[in-house]
């Protein structure tokens, strides 16, 4: 799983695998879903992620697995 913060597109992206991506669906305002060829989601897209999150927020990521 990778995580990106595009600050010039103020953008917060999740990629869960490597899949190729063959469509995508913006599912709500801002918030778009990557689908592979099996119709399984490969990637999530945060927009105007500056509005939901400060720039300390953004510089420290926490990660929690159970």
């Amino acid at each position: 799983m990778r995580v990106r913060v595009d600050r010039d597109s103020d953008a917060l992206y999740f990629r869960l695998d490597e899949s190729r991506i063959v469509d995508s669906e913006e599912v709500r305002p801002g918030v778009i879903l990557d689908f592979d060829d099996r119709d399984r989601v490969v990637g999530v897209e945060f927009l105007g992620i500056s509005a939901r999150a400060t720039e300390d927020q953004l510089a420290v990521m926490q990660f929690e697995a159970r």
